[in-house]
C-alpha cells in the first residue's frame, strides 16, 4: 500500500512562511496530479492547491491564490507546497493527495500535517 508522507508543518507567526514536502513511499508511484487540501476544526476540507503531473499546469484554491505555490521535483518525485504571508486562517491539517485512476478524483491521502499560524 502506497503511502503519502507529509512534512513541514508547524507554528509560524502571520506574515511568514512554511514550505510542505509530500514524497510517496515507494518511487515509482505515479500519478494523473497531486494536491493539497486543509481541514480546520468544525470545517470543512478545503481544497488548497492542486498540479497535474504530465503537464505541469497548477491550480489554486481561491483563498491562497497569490500566497502558496504547488511545485513538483520530478527526479524525486515530490510535490511541495510554499505556502508565504501565512494568515491565522491559514491554520489547518494539510493534506497531500494524489489522482492516480482519473484526473480530479483524488484517491491516495496522507496522514496530514499541522500547520498554527499565531496572530
Amino acid at each position: 500500500q502506497v503511502q503519502l508522507v507529509e512534512s513541514g508543518g508547524g507554528l509560524v507567526q502571520a506574515g511568514g512562511s512554511l514550505r510542505l514536502s509530500c514524497v510517496p513511499s515507494v518511487r515509482t508511484f505515479s500519478s494523473n496530479a497531486m494536491g493539497w487540501f486543509r481541514q480546520a476544526p468544525g470545517k470543512e476540507r478545503e481544497f488548497v492547491a492542486g498540479i497535474r503531473w504530465s503537464t505541469g499546469d497548477t491550480y489554486y484554491g481561491d483563498s491562497v491564490k497569490g500566497r502558496f505555490t504547488i511545485s513538483k521535483d520530478n527526479a524525486k518525485n515530490t510535490v511541495s507546497l510554499q505556502m508565504n504571508s501565512l494568515k491565522p486562517e491559514d491554520t489547518a491539517e494539510y493534506y497531500c493527495a494524489a489522482a492516480v485512476r482519473r484526473l480530479g478524483q483524488y484517491d491516495y491521502w496522507g496522514q496530514g500535517t499541522q500547520v498554527t499560524v499565531s496572530s
